[in-house]
C-alpha cells in the first residue's frame, strides 16, 4: 500500500485496522497472505509459540519473488530460526548487547559522530548527510564491535543496499548475498586463527568452547549483526534529522532537556516504524485471533508499523508526541525475535541527533523534504541521500 505521506504509515492501514484487523491479502510477488494490523492482536500474534521465522518455508509472505535459499546461506540467522535452535544461539550473542555494556560505548560513539561532524563541516556548500554521518556513524561502531575493518565498509554498504531494494534484479540480490557471506566467512576464519579484543572474537571461542563451533554458522550471525547493525540505524538518523529540521519546535525541545531524549527517541522509533516486514511468521497449527482463525501452514505479516499508529495504544498516533510513553511500540518487533541491537540504537540516535544539531545549529535542507529520494522499494524505510547546507 502506497504511502500518501513520506512521514506516515500507509493511509489504508487505518482502514485496516478499524475494519478488518485480521485479513487476508495478495502481496506484490503474487502470494497471498494474512495481514494482522491492530496493536494487541499484533503483539498477541508474535507472542504466539505456534508460528515459525522459517523463511525457507514454501507459505512464508514474501513481497518479492522467492528466490531457493540452500540451508547453508541462511546458517545463522537469528530472525530465521525458531527454539530451541534460535534459544541456544540467541544467549550466545545476547550478553554482547546489555545495557551496561552498551552505555560503556557512548564516548567513543560520541567520538565517532564528531569525526564525522567535521567531515561534513570541511565540505563545501552541501554534503549529503546519509554517506557522511547517517550512514558512516553506525557503519563505524559495528564495525569496531564486529571487529570488520572499516576500510571494507564501501563493500558492505555496497552489497546490503543491493541486498534490501526490493527493485534489484534478483540475480543481482543473490550474488550480493553470496558475496557478502563469502567475506564475513573470511573474517571469521581470522578471527579464528587470530582472535582480537571484538564481539566476533569472543563469539568464536563461545563456540569453540561450546563445541558447537561451525564455519557457516558464525558467518550467518556475523551477516545478521553487521546488516542489522548500521542500516536501520542509518535509515533513522536521517528519517529523524528531516523530521527535526522540518519541526523546529520540537528539535527545540529536545536539544533544551537531555533527560527527555531517550523518551523522543522511542517516539521517532514508534513513529517511523522502518522495519514492516521483520515480524513475518508463518503458522504452525490454527490459530485463532480477533475472531478469525488463520489456518496451519499460512504466511502472516504481523504490521508493527499500523500497530505502532493504533490509537487505542497511542491517543493521537499520527501526531509525534515527544512527551508520549513510547516504550511499549513494536519498532523493534516483538517476542523472542525482538531486536537484539535495540539498546545501541536507541543510544546511537540519542548522542548523533543531538550532537549533530549542537553542532550545526544552522543546518539546513538543500532541497524540499517532499523531494528527497525517501526508500519506498526497500526491506527497511528511509531515505537513499539527504542534501543538506548550514
Amino acid at each position: 500500500m502506497p504511502r500518501g505521506c513520506p512521514f506516515l504509515p500507509p493511509g489504508d492501514y487505518a482502514g485496516l485496522r478499524a475494519d478488518s484487523p485480521v485479513t487476508r491479502v495478495v502481496l506484490p510477488s503474487g502470494d497471498t497472505a494474512w495481514v494482522i494490523s491492530s496493536y494487541p492482536l499484533v503483539r498477541a500474534f508474535l507472542a504466539d509459540p505456534r508460528t515459525t521465522a522459517d523463511r525457507s518455508h514454501p507459505a512464508y509472505p514474501s513481497i518479492l519473488p522467492k528466490q531457493p535459499v540452500s540451508k547453508a546461506a541462511a546458517a545463522g540467522l537469528l530472525t530465521w530460526m525458531d527454539p530451541p535452535e534460535h534459544t541456544v544461539h540467541r544467549r550466545m550473542v545476547v550478553n554482547e548487547f546489555t545495557t551496561k555494556r552498551v552505555q560503556a560505548m557512548a564516548p567513543r560513539i560520541k567520538e565517532i559522530t564528531d569525526e564525522c561532524i567535521d567531515a561534513i563541516l570541511a565540505a563545501t556548500g552541501e554534503a549529503d548527510l546519509v554517506q557522511l554521518l547517517s550512514l558512516a556513524v553506525p557503519s563505524r561502531v559495528i564495525c569496531e564491535l564486529l571487529g570488520v575493518p572499516y576500510a571494507d565498509r564501501a563493500l558492505f554498504d555496497g552489497l546490503t543496499i543491493v541486498i534490501l531494494n526490493h527493485t534489484s534484479p534478483a540475480e543481482d540480490r543473490m550474488s550480493a548475498w553470496r558475496q557478502l557471506r563469502e567475506y564475513l566467512s573470511g573474517l571469521v576464519t581470522r578471527k579464528q586463527h587470530e582472535p582480537g579484543e571484538d564481539l566476533l572474537s569472543r563469539l568464536v571461542k563461545k563456540y569453540e568452547d561450546a563445541g558447537i563451533f561451525d564455519l557457516e554458522l558464525l558467518t550467518g550471525v556475523a551477516n545478521a549483526l553487521l546488516v542489522a547493525g548500521h542500516e536501520t540505524t542509518a535509515n533513522m538518523i536521517s528519517l529523524g534529522t528531516v523530521f527535526f529540521l522540518r519541526n523546529p519546535d520540537h528539535l527545540a525541545r529536545f536539544l533544551a532537556d537531555e533527560d527527555s531524549r531517550p523518551q523522543a527517541v522511542d517516539e521517532l522509533l514508534r513513529f517511523f516504524s522502518i522495519a514492516e516486514y521483520s515480524t513475518s511468521r508463518v503458522t504452525t497449527a490454527d490459530i485463532e485471533i480477533g475472531g478469525v482463525v488463520i489456518p496451519a501452514d499460512s504466511g502472516v505479516i504481523a504490521l508493527n508499523s499500523a500497530a505502532n499508529h493504533d490509537g487505542s495504544e497511542f491517543a493521537d498516533a499520527e501526531k509525534f508526541d515527544p512527551h508520549r510513553d513510547a516504550r511499549r511500540h513494536m519498532a523493534f518487533g516483538y517476542g523472542i525475535h525482538q531486536c537484539l541491537g535495540q539498546s545501541l540504537a536507541r543510544l546511537e540516535l540519542q548522542i548523533v541527533l543531538a550532537t549533530l544539531f549542537e553542532r550545526i545549529p544552522s543546518l539546513t535542507l538543500a532541497k524540499p523534504a517532499e523531494e528527497l529520494p525517501y526508500k519506498h522499494n526497500a526491506a527497511f524505510y528511509g531515505i537513499y541521500e539527504v542534501p543538506v547546507t548550514w
